[in-house]
């Protein structure tokens, strides 16, 4: 076992969820980045492919590398592993670090420093909160030391965001393989040296990198910069980079730092993350004609085959994202994590259609995602062959949630809830969606705490529109706030992929009431009120038929008194922490959006987190929030007060979702 000492350097952990899964054993590995300091964790992995279902997890290290490879950017790295389990703290953190560097070495080609620090955690079955850690000394020593200072992050995404940014290069790539026709196994090799040739262009002379900012919204946008192949060091290593200054400029483009192709209005926003970060593009073009001393006819070179040939036309669409540190110079953004992203995933797409190549090959596509919980994108093939609800699909996507320690009931990573990385206007694009109408999305997220004392706060989960009266410039004040109600729980079920479905209009809302005979054929076009059982019709109508596997259900609450909901609060709480969907609260001619609750049980006390339909304005977040029309209102306030009136009966409408990877 390792001889273990103390030292005072802190690991800091910036991912929400370190352990993936409670009261289970198993491995995980820890992701960080060269551009972060060391013994930063900011995500985890888990360990899918083992060899022993006992004891300490031997992992299949060919596997666990091929899928980690294709999965996690360039910019990112195995730095460490984490064991939980029931042995020795000491004897398990040593085998997660062994563990760690087998697998670092074949992500790096067998290149990987034997002195870089590695870290080993461990957690105890049976108490994942408390999680030890350890690293190697960086003298390449045997011997461990216990980390003894944790920071664990309240606002990780600061420290990915505010100095990092993506690299995106989309490369569509189709070349000829010509073998005799009476021998296929020679395709195999003629295959394999074609897709050899195409890796070797990436670093031929004559190839050219044009880099520039994939915004196009800004005035600020910089001008591209062209980087050429004869004028690029190969052999730099990434750990001798020097960094930029924020402030440095260079009239060599090869010299010019990421951050010069960042808009700097982009880092006085308001939220950092993945999908708001800073994303230069990267466009690869090989020059294929030279300059000549002499001048010359063009010529062609005529070589007979010397027996009946096939030809196979065989096509790859690679689309690689990178993380980096802006301070970075761009020309070895393009040297460390581009070039080498795109030849891990051309040889990842390789190895998939080998064995079909004289066949049918598959429609390989890849796919960037940024699941919750997880602080930065993860990039997936799919074979585009199959549909989403073929089994094979639906396997893939449930290891995948396995690995990221996601839900296995909800859609996180369907092609809908892709990243859209594409080089048109973000905000030309979603009014396009919206018919040229705007609505505020998440409007609770930031707004002030409810005051509950020692109250626990259970949240809605996932994104959400805010409808509320006089939209889209159809006058309903009076008598829609229960259809914007519907209208808001129906766009979480559009926004969380359940559901590809339109929110439908007030009159479509009617319509579909009509056609399960609920109402006459009077009722549409009229301005009647409707109630939380209504709603359940039109839910069970218009998502029942969308949703996969199992129809969208849902369960009503009855209340004889506004009083009587504080007593509701440990229901809705199970249900938003079990659930997550938006839930209507109907009174008398009055409805409400819940989005949450904050209910501290030993005393009773409790608020609720309302958005209010009601509302009339513009989309203008500050005077939404500063009026309270979101915000938390407490069952009875200081001045005695109750914002459900005691003698009104009401109706909660509790939206259930359907089990779907």
């Amino acid at each position: 076992m390792a001889k273990v000492t103390e030292q005072a350097s802190s690991v800091r952990v910036l991912c929400p969820k370190l352990v993936l899964r409670k009261n289970e054993p198993g491995l995980q590995w820890l992701i960080g980045s060269p551009f972060l300091p060391p013994l930063t964790i900011v995500s985890t992995l888990r360990c899918i492919h083992t060899r022993s279902p006992h004891g300490f997890p031997s992992p299949d290290y060919l596997k666990e590398s091929e899928d980690i490879r294709t999965l996690l950017l360039k910019g990112f790295e195995v730095i460490g592993a984490l064991v939980i389990g029931n042995s020795e703290s000491e004897k398990n953190a040593s085998e997660a670090i062994d563990a760690a560097r087998r697998l670092k070495k074949l992500l790096s080609e067998g290149v990987y420093p034997e002195d870089e620090v590695t870290i080993g955690a461990v957690a105890d079955l049976n108490n994942t909160r408390d999680v030890q850690f350890f690293r190697t000394r960086s003298d390449n020593s045997r011997s461990l030391e216990l980390v003894t200072s944790v920071v664990y992050d309240e606002h990780p995404e600061k420290h990915i965001w505010e100095t990092g940014c993506l690299l995106r290069c989309e490369l569509p790539i189709r070349f000829p393989v010509y073998f005799p026709a009476k021998n296929g196994p020679d395709a195999e090799k003629m295959y394999l040296r074609a897709t050899e040739a195409v890796v070797a262009k990436f670093k031929d002379p004559q190839v050219v990198y044009v880099v520039e900012t994939l915004s196009k919204a800004s005035t600020e946008v910089p001008r591209p910069v062209i980087l050429r192949g004869v004028e690029l060091d190969f052999d730099t290593a990434l750990s001798n980079i020097k960094l930029l200054g924020k402030d440095a400029h260079d009239s060599d483009p090869k010299f010019l730092s990421c951050a010069h192709f960042c808009l700097k209005s982009k880092s006085d926003g308001p939220i950092l993350s993945a999908e708001n970060a800073d994303i230069i593009q990267l466009s690869v073009l090989l020059n294929s004609s030279e300059k000549c001393e002499k001048s010359s006819a063009p010529g062609a070179e005529y070589i007979p085959a010397l027996e009946e040939a096939r030809l196979l036309a065989v096509n790859f669409k690679l689309e690689v994202l990178c993380y980096a540190a802006k301070e970075i110079p761009v020309m070895y953004a393009v040297l460390k994590l581009i070039i080498p992203g795109l030849v891990d995933q051309l040889n990842s797409m390789k190895n998939v259609i080998l064995p079909n190549l004289l066949t049918e090959h598959p429609q390989l596509c890849p796919y960037h995602f940024n699941p919750p919980g997880v602080l930065h994108p993860i990039t997936v093939i799919y074979e585009l062959n199959y549909g989403e609800t073929e089994m094979k699909q639906v396997d893939i996507r449930k290891s995948l949630h396995l690995r990221l320690g996601l839900p296995s009931d909800r859609p996180l990573l369907r092609t809908a809830n892709a990243l859209d990385l594409s080089t048109t206007n973000n905000s030309a694009r979603n009014d396009a969606i919206r018919k040229g109408s705007t609505l505020l999305k998440d409007v609770h997220i930031g707004i002030p705490s409810s005051g509950v004392p020692g109250g626990i706060v259970s949240l809605i989960q996932g994104s959400y529109e805010y409808y509320h009266y006089l939209q889209d410039s159809f006058n309903d004040s009076g008598w829609g706030c229960a259809y914007r109600s519907l209208q808001t729980i129906i766009s979480w079920f559009r926004l969380q992929h359940y559901s590809s479905i339109d929110v439908p209009s007030h009159r479509e809302i009617q319509q579909a009431l009509v056609e399960i005979g609920d109402k006459d054929a009077s009722f549409i076009g009229s301005r009647e009120w409707i109630g939380a059982i209504e709603l359940s019709f039109v839910l069970d109508k218009l998502l029942g038929v969308c949703c996969c596997f199992e129809q969208v259900s849902c369960r009503v609450i009855n209340v004889t008194s506004g009083a009587e909901l504080p007593e509701k609060c440990r229901e809705l709480a199970l249900h938003f922490e079990n659930q997550g969907t938006p839930i209507m609260i109907g009174g008398g001619v009055l409805a409400y959006t819940l989005l949450g609750v904050d209910y501290n049980e030993a005393s009773g006390d409790c608020a609720f987190l309302i958005l209010d339909p009601h509302y009339t304005g513009n989309e203008d977040l500050k005077k939404i929030v500063n009026g309270g029309w979101c915000g938390w209102k407490k069952s009875v306030d200081s001045k005695g007060r109750s914002f459900f009136l005691h003698d009104k009966f009401y109706n909660l409408l509790l939206p259930q979702r359907p089990n779907m990877v």
